[in-house]
C-alpha cells in the first residue's frame, strides 16, 4: 500500500522522507502528464512535494509519432498540459519481430520512467498498451487521485493543487467538487472523446449544426469509430439532436 510510508521512523522528518522516497521508488505512481513537466529535478531525480517520482503510468491519446531506427517517439496528449513525448526502444536483435505501430488517436496507456533529456522532459516507455475501454480513462484519473491523497494525506486534484477543506463556506469531500463530481471527471459525465466531440458540436453556430464530414475533419486526431460511438451516446443521453438529415448535429443546450 502507498500509504505504509506514513509509518513512525526514529529518523524525525528525514526518516520520514526517506521512507516515502523508498516507496514512491517500489510503486508504479500514476500521474498525469502536467504533474511530470512540473516535478521538480534535483541531482537528476524528480520529485513531486519531496517524494521520488521513479516508476509512473499515464493515459493520454497518442497525436503523432515518428520511427526511428532503434526507437519510436510517441506524443501523448492528455489534456491536463502540453503534450508530452513518450519514448519507447525498438528490439532489432529478436529473429521475427516486428514492432506494431500505435496509430494516432488511439488512446493508450503507459508505463515507464520519468527523464530529461537536452532540458526536456520525457518518458522511457517500458510498456505501452492501447485502451479498449474507454472507463480505463475515467480509472486512471480516479487513481491518480487517490494516490496522492494517500502519498501526501492531502486532498489534490489532477494537476496536484491543494483542495480546501471549505471552500465558499461549503464543505468540501476530498477528491470531490462541489458538484459531487470527482475531480477531473466532467460534470456531464462524458468520456473525454465524448467531451472533445460534444465540445466541438456546441461550438458550431450554423443554423443546421456540423455535419458528421466537418465534425471527422475538426477532431482528425480521433478515429471515426470513435466518434460514430461518440454520438450514438450523445444521441441517446439527449445532449445532441439531428438536424436536417441523420448525419447533421446540433447540442440541445444551443
Amino acid at each position: 500500500m502507498l500509504d505504509e510510508g506514513y509509518s513512525q521512523s526514529s529518523g524525525g522528518f528525514t526518516g520520514q522522507t526517506a521512507v516515502k522516497r523508498k516507496r514512491a521508488a517500489l510503486q508504479i505512481l500514476p500521474c498525469t502528464v502536467s504533474q511530470l513537466l512540473s516535478a521538480s529535478e534535483v541531482n537528476e531525480v524528480f520529485l513531486l512535494r519531496n517524494c521520488e517520482v521513479n516508476q509512473v503510468s499515464v493515459v493520454g491519446v497518442v497525436r503523432e509519432f515518428v520511427p526511428f531506427v532503434t526507437s519510436i517517439k510517441y506524443t501523448v496528449h492528455d489534456m491536463t498540459g502540453p503534450p508530452m513525448d513518450v519514448k519507447q526502444w525498438v528490439n532489432t536483435e529478436a529473429a521475427g519481430v516486428t514492432c506494431t505501430l500505435t496509430p494516432p488517436g488511439r488512446y493508450v496507456k503507459v508505463s515507464g520512467r520519468l527523464q530529461s533529456s537536452q532540458g526536456k522532459r520525457l518518458l522511457l516507455a517500458k510498456n505501452i498498451r492501447c485502451i479498449e475501454d474507454l472507463n480505463e480513462i475515467t480509472s486512471h484519473m480516479l487513481e491518480v487521485v487517490q494516490a496522492h491523497m494517500q502519498l501526501f494525506r492531502k486532498a489534490v486534484d489532477v494537476n496536484m493543487n491543494t483542495i480546501a477543506s471549505s471552500v465558499a463556506g461549503t464543505v468540501q469531500t476530498y477528491g470531490m467538487c462541489n458538484d459531487g463530481c470527482p475531480q477531473g471527471i466532467s460534470p456531464d459525465g462524458l468520456s473525454t472523446i465524448q467531451g472533445q466531440v460534444f465540445s466541438a458540436i456546441k461550438s458550431c453556430s450554423l443554423h443546421e449544426g456540423i455535419g458528421f464530414q466537418n465534425l471527422t475533419r475538426q477532431l482528425g486526431y480521433l478515429s471515426v469509430k470513435d466518434i460514430r460511438n461518440s454520438l450514438r451516446f450523445l444521441l441517446t443521453e439527449g445532449h445532441i439532436f439531428t438536424t436536417m438529415d441523420e448525419w447533421h448535429f446540433k447540442s440541445t443546450d444551443n
